[in-house]
């Protein structure tokens, strides 16, 4: 008989979660996300699909910096190229939307490649540096190869239709990017479960160790670069349809600090703690947005002048309380209440 978290056989030790209490909570969960859109009006659908999105990025990241100990900055350049290759594939081609997004995953997959090679033998501020560099060079050709890119004139976003329905705005975005956060959060979950996932762990606790355990650095790390970019040409896809509207500028360095914000305020290496990560800091703006406006009208100069440096000061100081207070992230504040709560009344 089972007792408490106790594992009986090796299939309860690779499942998902042997659970049914975590599953029927999943299901609740994934029951008030179909029903959202009638539960919350235009302006709040937007916010959720946003948080959907940066969901997908995170999870994405988490793979790269947070399983294989890559630290990465380049989270920008990826988005630049999905959202690109997706709104150039729709415009000038006529792609259909269900081929433009696989294949703008794809493209920046396969230019992650273009950054993964030269970086191998580079970790730490190396690393970061380097994926950096890449961002300002996709910045850099975006802008000059105005016949392909249209320069710094942007792509307007249009024709992106599935069974007729116009998955640009509203209930039906909102269900496409629902459905590929559910895709991205199942294949992370499964991808760290198999030998892929557990060499990318072996390389971040301890790279020497792994290659002595005949675990193949170059391979594996590409792996990481290139899959973790795939779902990230995804994210960046689907901040095209939405925004309807690409521009060079739109996809600044402030994109790419977000990214390792959200990771590490969530809990590195944890997916769960990706997907509370990117839910918190996208709510955070609009958090502050209702707490300013309890003092201050929110068409003073406050809110209109200084909206973008309140943002970035309240990132930097949620960020700087959390590695100074509860390094684990929101992952490990969950947990901490989940033990408390199962212990009680005896915890302390």
């Amino acid at each position: 008989m089972r007792t408490g978290h106790f594992k009986e056989n090796p299939g309860q030790l690779v499942a998902l979660s042997d659970s049914r209490v975590v599953w029927t909570w999943f299901a609740g969960m994934l029951c008030v996300m179909v029903l959202a859109p009638f539960l919350i009006g235009n302006y709040g659908l937007t916010l959720v699909v946003s948080s959907l999105i940066a969901i997908i990025g995170a999870v994405a990241l988490n793979m790269l910096t947070g399983q294989t100990g890559l630290i990465s900055l380049g989270q920008a350049g990826f988005l630049a190229v999905g959202a690109y290759s997706n709104a150039l594939l729709l415009t000038d081609y006529h792609w259909p939307v269900w081929l433009t997004l696989p294949a703008s995953g794809l493209i920046a997959a396969l230019i992650s490649l273009l950054v993964g090679i030269p970086s191998l033998r580079l970790k730490g501020l190396y690393l970061a540096i380097t994926t950096l560099a890449f961002s300002f060079i996709i910045s850099h050709v975006i802008l000059y190869a105005e016949g392909v890119t249209h320069g710094p004139n942007g792509v307007f976003v249009k024709g992106a239709t599935i069974f007729g329905y116009d998955v640009q705005k509203g209930v039906p975005l909102y269900y496409l990017v629902l459905g590929l956060t559910v895709a991205t959060i199942l294949a992370a979950l499964n991808i760290s479960r198999t030998r892929i996932g557990r060499a990318w762990m072996a390389i971040r606790d301890h790279d020497i160790a792994a290659r002595v355990m005949g675990i193949d650095l170059v391979r594996y790390k590409l792996l990481a670069f290139a899959i973790s970019s795939f779902f990230v040409g995804i994210a960046g896809a689907l901040m095209s349809l939405q925004l309807r509207f690409v521009n060079v500028d739109v996809f600044a360095l402030i994109l790419s600090i977000e990214a390792l914000a959200i990771i590490i305020l969530g809990g590195l290496g944890s997916i769960a703690g990706a997907v509370l990560g990117a839910i918190f800091l996208s709510f955070l703006p609009e958090t502050l947005r209702l707490f300013f406006s309890m003092f201050a009208d929110e068409k003073s100069a406050l809110f209109t002048d200084y909206v973008y440096e309140i943002r970035g000061a309240a990132y930097g100081v949620v960020i700087v309380l959390f590695l100074r207070f509860k390094p684990e992230g929101l992952i490990g504040v969950w947990k901490d209440a989940r033990k408390y709560w199962s212990n009680w009344p005896l915890a302390y």
